[in-house]
C-alpha cells in the first residue's frame, strides 16, 4: 500500500549502510556469497547487511530500467514534466525501510518518492509503486493538495490505486488475495479507505470510509493524465 504524505512515512533503516559488494575482491565476494547461501561463517547481522545490499541494488536496477522502458512510468514522467514538476532519477530514492510492509511513499516537502527496497517483491510491484506515488505527485502539482483534508486525500488515493495497476487481478493474487469476486472498483475503494484511515487527521475507520464514499464516483471517473484506466 502506498504511503501518503500525511501518514508516518516509511522509516529508512538507521543502521550503517552495508558495504558495496562490488568493492570487495573476487574471493571475498565468493566467500560472502557462499556464506550467505549456506548460512555458514556469517552472523545474522552480516546476513542482514548483505540482504539489504541485494535489495537496494535490485531496486536501483529496476528503477533505472522502468524509467527507460515502462510505458506507464515513462508517460507519468512526461506528464509531471509538462505540469512543471519534473522528476529526476535521483528523486526516486531506494532505501531499506523499517516498520510495516508499505512499498513506498511520496514526500511532497522534498519532491521525492521513497521506494522501500526490501518490501518490493517484483519488477511489476515496483512499477505500480512508482506510478502510484507519481499520481500523488501529479495531483499535488496540479491541484495543490491539502493532505489534512480527508476528501482530498481520499480522492488522490482512489485515483492512484485505480490508475497505477495496484488493483489489477494479478496484483491482488500476488498479495495472496483470493477473493476472486472482488472487482476493480471494490479493490480501489478498500485500499483507499485503508490509506485514509492512517491519515493523522482521521479519527477512525468509519470516518475514512465516509470520506472515500463521498468522493468515490467523481474521483474514480477522473483518469487524468490518462485517457482511461491504465
Amino acid at each position: 500500500m502506498s504511503n501518503s504524505p500525511t501518514k508516518t512515512p516509511p522509516t529508512p533503516d538507521a543502521t550503517t549502510p552495508p558495504p558495496d559488494l562490488s568493492e570487495l575482491s573476487a574471493f571475498e565476494r565468493w566467500r560472502r556469497t557462499m556464506s550467505y547461501v549456506t548460512g555458514i561463517g556469517m552472523s545474522e547481522e552480516e546476513r542482514q547487511l548483505v540482504t539489504t545490499q541485494i535489495h537496494l541494488k535490485r531496486c536501483e536496477e529496476r528503477k533505472y530500467h522502468l524509467m527507460q522502458s515502462s510505458p506507464g512510468v515513462v508517460f507519468m514522467l512526461k506528464q509531471l514534466k509538462l505540469a512543471g514538476c519534473e522528476m529526476p532519477e535521483n528523486n526516486f530514492v531506494c532505501v531499506p525501510c523499517e516498520g510495516d510492509d508499505r512499498a513506498g511513499g511520496y514526500r511532497p516537502s522534498i519532491g521525492a518518492i521513497v521506494l522501500c527496497a526490501g518490501h518490493i517483491y517484483s519488477k511489476d510491484h515496483q512499477e505500480h509503486t512508482m506510478m502510484h506515488e507519481m499520481i500523488h505527485m501529479f495531483d499535488e502539482c496540479r491541484f495543490k493538495m491539502d493532505w489534512s483534508n480527508l476528501r482530498h486525500h481520499a480522492c488522490t488515493e482512489i485515483r492512484a490505486n485505480s490508475l497505477s495497476g495496484d488493483c489489477r487481478y494479478t496484483s491482488e493474487l500476488q498479495r495472496m488475495n483470493f477473493s476472486f469476486t472482488k472487482n476493480h472498483q471494490a479493490c480501489v475503494r478498500e485500499r483507499a479507505i485503508m490509506s485514509v484511515s492512517q491519515n493523522k487527521s482521521c479519527p477512525d475507520m468509519e470516518t475514512a470510509r465516509r470520506a472515500v464514499n463521498e468522493v468515490f464516483d467523481s474521483c474514480f471517473a477522473d483518469t487524468r493524465p490518462f485517457d482511461e484506466i491504465y
